[in-house]
């Protein structure tokens, strides 16, 4: 696996195609070619995969205008000279000149997308591309493209027959730089995306309907730092884990301290408590009433509950915003400028504090949560809102307060100052109660295992946040195995995953 996944913008890929495209002179070595190329190849594989050979296969293309319509076309007409039966239905009076001529002299066919037998000519084919729109394309599709996928999408046969629809470059309609659905998507099993991954690609809510993303290099030159949003992956992930040396001890290691748990949710101190000394802290200290200090001791005798040296808080978990521990707490670990995880009830005090934040401070709301948060500091929006458009309410709560902003959901959007990162390890059945504490908890060892490093790298703090989402997320199928789970299984399973990440012995 790579070590990190740059996404960056519609604007930032067309400014590094256009000195290519000024020496271009012909069709030959363009950067069509070498898309239409990569595309018809990935098509071929998919069709061994599904069918064993290629002639007899039938591939259908849905084209709309611009240059991704006419990868599809001349992808088709390169199907097409190896005996696969090729239609182009077009959705557009605009289809690329060039490559159709292409499709036509291969004895591709070309029909009009007509709505009234669409559903049929599709979902009876062995691989469908989805050409309609490109990079260029801004909000909700219009028709007859909107018709073209309403129908799919009301037709659609998958995942219990049909055939597997693979989208050129994005799926169309999605929001290509924010992952935002304006309307209707067609539902991708693949993405063949072209010199770059775009950020709509890895954000929610678009990127579910993206399936496998494949990034075809054709040679755009674009810098890793300007990216609009990054992914950490497997090497990444285990570069930032702070493994611990030999001559390291409990203090070295990171002492968490955390506030979590109350009469009505002792369990959430628990599994907070349970997660942090999983993930590897070196000491975890409970600063909690009496009933909760009890079950935590109860499952994890080596947390210590008298008061002293701590390297990062976690604040909040099972407790309510009228809790009068909480702004005593939340002053001290500002005090101290240790690094600090802000949860659950303390969210909304941190809110109503309308201080200025640094960015070692992080904030990790679920989205009804952001909601709130923002309306403490002038902004109305809802949840709904929230879901739709996760990294724009993301990012305004970033700007709003100065803290590093993980939104949790089925795709985790981590704000900082060093931009935008997303993970998506985890299973859907993560949605399940107590999952926040136990991030939290991973994040706080995180935090305190290398808050030596964050006062020399603001973006640090948000990079490890992506880190535990994606543990945590990596945790969760573990303990899965496609099936239900509960939140401390998943903290159980950290221990395995690290040690897969950094490549120990459990």
């Amino acid at each position: 696996m790579g070590t990190v996944i740059h996404a960056f913008t519609a604007e930032q890929v067309r400014s590094a195609e256009e000195p290519l495209l000024a020496r271009e002179t012909g069709f030959a070595g363009s950067l069509m070619e070498r898309a239409a190329t990569a595309l018809a190849g990935r098509c071929v594989r998919v069709l061994r995969e599904r069918r064993g050979r290629l002639r007899g296969a039938h591939v259908v293309a849905l084209v709309g205008t611009g240059n991704n319509g006419g990868d599809a076309l001349h992808a088709l007409a390169l199907l097409a000279r190896r005996g696969v039966r090729t239609t182009a239905l077009l959705a557009t009076d605009g289809a690329h000149e060039g490559g159709l001529a292409a499709l036509r002299r291969a004895g591709g066919h070309v029909l009009p997308a007509s709505v009234a037998d669409l559903a049929s000519r599709v979902w009876s084919t062995d691989l469908v591309l989805d050409a309609l729109t490109g990079i260029g394309s801004r909000g909700a599709l219009r028709p007859p493209a909107a018709d073209v996928v309403t129908s799919l999408v009301a037709s659609d046969p998958r995942p219990a027959a049909g055939p597997p629809v693979l989208a050129v470059d994005v799926p169309s309609g999605i929001g290509v730089d924010d992952g935002a659905l304006p309307g209707p998507v067609l539902r991708a099993d693949r993405t063949v995306t072209f010199g770059a991954v775009k950020p709509g690609l890895l954000l929610p809510p678009a990127a579910h309907l993206a399936g496998r993303v494949d990034l075809v290099d054709i040679g755009l030159s674009l810098d890793p730092v300007a990216a609009a949003v990054r992914r950490l992956e497997a090497r990444e992930l285990a570069a930032e884990w702070p493994a611990p040396g030999p001559r390291d001890h409990k203090y070295t290691r990171g002492v968490v301290g955390v506030l979590a748990g109350s009469a009505t949710y002792p369990g959430a101190g628990v599994l907070t408590c349970h997660a942090a000394a999983l993930a590897g802290a070196g000491m975890v200290r409970l600063d909690g009433p009496a009933n909760v200090a009890s079950h935590v001791l109860a499952v994890r005798p080596e947390v210590v509950t008298a008061r002293g040296r701590v390297q990062a808080w976690v604040v909040g978990p099972g407790t309510s915003d009228d809790d009068v521990r909480l702004e005593p707490a939340l002053r001290r670990a500002s005090g101290e400028r240790v690094p600090l995880v802000v949860d659950a009830g303390a969210l909304p005090v941190v809110g109503r504090s309308h201080v200025r934040m640094p960015a070692h401070v992080v904030l990790t709301p679920h989205a009804g949560e952001l909601a709130a948060l923002l309306g403490t500091r002038g902004v109305v929006v809802d949840r709904a809102q929230v879901e739709a458009e996760p990294l724009r309410w993301a990012r305004a709560a970033h700007e709003r307060t100065g803290a590093t902003v993980l939104l949790k959901g089925a795709v985790t959007v981590v704000v900082g100052p060093g931009g935008v990162l997303t993970q998506a390890e985890a299973t859907p059945w993560l949605a399940t109660a107590g999952a926040g504490d136990v991030l939290a908890g991973v994040l706080g060892t995180l935090l305190a295992g290398r808050a030596d490093q964050v006062p020399s790298d603001p973006d640090l703090p948000a990079r490890l946040a992506a880190v535990a989402a994606s543990v945590c997320g990596l945790a969760a199928r573990a303990a899965s195995g496609g099936g239900p789970v509960v939140a401390a299984q998943v903290a159980d399973h950290v221990p395995r995953v690290v040690a897969a990440l950094v490549g120990r012995t459990a």
